[in-house]
């Protein structure tokens, strides 16, 4: 793995956010001054097939990245916020129903925030 893929990772695994590629290439180039998007770019698209980190897409949004411990998104219909949240783990459920092995999968529950109600 690259230095760079390491420091990603770390930045990542210490956030308590998910980070799209430009905030960390912004937090990166803080102690990493040569750093350039391309390679933070590369660098999370192998993170993402080495299974290391997960990219976490929701429309209109910029793609944000996470750590891959099991867990869910709660994600605002209006403004975008993206908080975690543990449901039981439904793959058992999921392989009854389909009959059929299942790998992972990546549950995004859509709700307006507090902010956002506020505002309503």
């Amino acid at each position: 793995m690259s230095r760079y893929a390491e420091l990603i990772l770390e930045l990542i695994s210490q956030s308590g956010e998910h980070m799209t590629a430009e905030q960390l290439f912004l937090e990166l180039k803080k102690t990493e001054p040569k750093v350039v998007q391309a390679t933070v770019y590369n660098n999370l698209n192998v993170l993402c097939q080495e299974g290391l980190v997960r990219k976490i897409s929701v429309e209109d949004s910029p793609d944000r990245y996470d750590t891959t411990q099991k867990h869910d998104h709660l994600v605002c219909k209006k403004c975008g916020a993206l908080d975690d949240i543990n449901f039981e783990d439904l793959t058992k459920s999921l392989e009854k129903q389909l009959g059929k092995e299942i790998i992972s999968y990546d549950l995004k529950v859509f709700y307006l925030c507090p902010k956002c109600r506020e505002k309503r």
